[in-house]
């Protein structure tokens, strides 16, 4: 899959297909129509050169002449600094604050759920669930804050929110009919153009 436009440097990405942070990565890419070539990895057998270039041999990996990042959050907010417009975090300190603090739950209280449901024990598994379902029902209201996620514009925020939320058919999450706010919301984000161009055809799987 390649993400392209006129009048920018090719840079390179090492990509799962199925990785939620390389979801994260490949959103960014898209939004700020950014030139990329994207290289499929199955994170199990890596190619050579990634070994070389990532010291911990992980799939997600970009290249921007000499210049090697590994790491989701690195390299969106390399790429949001990069590549400024559009930009995907407000100017004020006050508004940068809150958004950085809403991903800080995101990260930390989230996205560990995921890899509970993935590779957690049966007990682990369906108690991350229930957790994510209810922890989505209880923000419901910060949904319809604004069009995107505490913001009138998409942020970096929407751009790691969206891959977990698209996954939810694929984790067994069962969304409650009382987050319709939750449901307004992934309908406006999925209908973007530059998120449905950034799903891998795996990704494209998860969804019925």
């Amino acid at each position: 899959m390649a993400i392209s436009n006129k009048g920018r440097s090719v840079i390179v990405l090492y990509s799962s297909p199925t990785s939620i942070h390389s979801h994260r990565a490949r959103f960014v890419l898209a939004e700020k129509g950014i030139t990329c070539e994207i290289i499929d990895v199955d994170p199990d057998n890596p190619p050579e050169d990634l070994i070389d270039l990532n010291p911990y041999q992980k799939t997600l990996t970009l290249v921007d002449r000499d210049l090697v990042l590994y790491d989701a959050a690195v390299i969106t907010e390399y790429l949001d600094e990069r590549y400024p417009h559009p930009p995907l975090m407000p100017v004020d300190p006050v508004s940068r604050a809150r958004l950085r603090l809403a991903m800080h739950r995101l990260m930390n209280d989230w996205y560990p759920l995921t890899e509970d449901i993935q590779h957690g024990t049966k007990k682990a598994a369906d108690s991350a669930r229930k957790q994510l379902a209810d922890a989505l029902l209880n923000s419901d209201e910060l949904f319809s804050f604004a069009d995107h996620f505490l913001s009138e514009d998409l942020t970096l925020v929407d751009c790691a929110m969206a891959p977990l939320l698209w996954r939810l058919e694929k984790y067994d999450v069962t969304l409650s009919a009382k987050a319709k706010g939750v449901a307004e919301y992934c309908k406006r984000v999925f209908n973007r153009r530059s998120f449905r161009d950034c799903l891998s055809e795996d990704e494209k799987m998860m969804r019925s």
